[in-house]
């Protein structure tokens, strides 16, 4: 535990929790690729040699949004991120698609699972909205203006095509140069890879045609729910909305206030999403320990028996500090009632020199002794947008992605 502030305000709170959780990005990086650790603890047979990307991308908005809080020195990050994006002109990619994990010292390859060693498209969606983000904010010469260079050859040289396995109308996750297609992970909504398919329509080089969103991802139609869970109407997704972190990931970048398309309102999904999820914890059916009013959120996280996407159905008694918090835009005052109960009540347990451990269950006596750099990203990234809408702004003014969105069908205030 490190040393916590004595009746902080909001702002003061807010400013503490995101700049701790930084540090994750910051001090912990690799020291050679200064890439985001995929964990803070060595489990699943993966060390802390192993980097993410999905979760480096994560990282990039951190530590934008670290820079304009003025806790990072601009000249400092630019050079950061410029290693990092060196680094990943010569690491391991399977047409311009790089994998889930790599070895943050040589590049190669760390293999997912048995047949996962090749490219990820949805991890490549993120780390890639990470990179444009931090494209539109280092607008500088000398060191900026290389940075911004080496984000656009890696951003051009994505074939979000080739993941169409031939011009197929959806996009599939996985592709290795061993194992092929073998996966066959068609990505279908509703989840967290809304992103991918629209940075694949934004492509300047090899982009999707709005074929492959509708029919693939959006199913035609089916992937809306339009039911009600807990008195509250769900536009999108499965039975009660699913983990947290479909509102969270896609949105990082993807600005949902006035976002629309034919399908939904997609700020009203992810507030109708947040809305249920914490009215299943408020309603507790399974009686767990520690549920209530300002302790709440299921999402993916580590749990007591290793890893689970947990949700309304799928609860296991495990709260993870990122799902209400990383909900900030959706549920303020909640989320706020969150932080503060993470904080201060729980903070004995939770609070560490790189933000709050990943998740706890209370009815276990458990406290995880990890942190992970796809949930640590999601606090200061969605706490940013709601105390300023930063990476919403900056990802957002990016040409590219205002053009794939309008391919897809999408309206936004963004370029009305």
């Amino acid at each position: 535990m490190t040393d916590r502030l004595r009746a902080p305000t909001d702002t003061q709170l807010l400013d503490a929790v995101q700049r701790q959780t930084l540090r994750y990005f910051w001090d912990f990086a690799h020291p050679v690729s200064g890439l985001a650790r995929e964990r803070s603890n060595v489990a699943f047979d993966y060390g802390l040699e192993t980097v993410t990307s999905g979760g480096s991308g994560f990282g990039v908005m951190a530590i934008v949004a670290g820079v304009e809080r003025g806790w990072i020195k601009r000249a400092e990050a630019a050079d950061r991120l410029l290693r990092a994006v060196r680094f990943l002109a010569k690491a391991g990619a399977y047409h311009g698609v790089f994998p889930h994990f790599l070895n943050g010292e040589s590049g190669r390859t760390i293999p997912f699972s048995r047949k996962d060693d090749g490219g990820d498209i949805v991890e490549t969606s993120f780390l890639m909205m990470g990179l444009l983000a931090a494209r539109q904010y280092f607008d500088g010469a000398g060191a900026e203006r290389e940075l911004r260079d080496r984000i656009n050859g890696l951003w051009s040289e994505v074939e979000w095509d080739w993941h169409t396995r031939e011009g197929r109308d959806m996009l599939y996750w996985h592709w290795s140069p061993n194992n092929g297609w073998a996966m066959n992970h068609e990505i279908r909504g509703w989840n967290e890879c809304l992103i991918t398919y629209v940075l694949a329509a934004s492509s300047p080089r090899y982009p999707i045609g709005p074929e492959a969103y509708h029919r693939g991802f959006a199913r035609d139609g089916a992937m809306k729910n339009g039911q009600r869970y807990r008195d509250i109407a769900l536009p999108l997704g499965p039975p009660e909305g699913g983990p947290l972190f479909f509102a969270h990931y896609s949105f990082m970048g993807l600005d949902p206030r006035g976002l629309r398309d034919r399908y939904a309102d997609y700020w009203q999904q992810n507030v109708a999403h947040t809305a249920i999820n914490r009215a299943h914890c408020l309603a507790n059916p399974k009686g767990c320990k520690g549920y209530g009013e300002a302790c709440w959120g299921l999402t993916a996280c580590d749990n007591y028996e290793g890893y689970n996407a947990h949700a309304p159905d799928n609860d296991l008694g495990v709260i993870a500090p990122t799902a209400a918090l990383g909900s900030m835009p959706y549920a303020p005052e909640h989320a706020m009632a969150a932080l503060r109960h993470f904080y201060g009540p729980l903070g004995d347990r939770l609070w560490t020199e790189y933000g709050f451990r990943d998740a706890f269950s209370e009815s276990r006596g458990w406290f995880a002794e990890s942190h992970l750099a796809i949930d640590q990203g999601p606090i200061v990234v969605m706490i940013e947008n709601h105390r300023s809408g930063l990476l919403w702004k900056l990802f957002m003014s990016c040409p590219e992605v205002q053009a794939g969105l309008k391919k897809l069908g999408f309206t936004s205030p963004h370029f009305a």
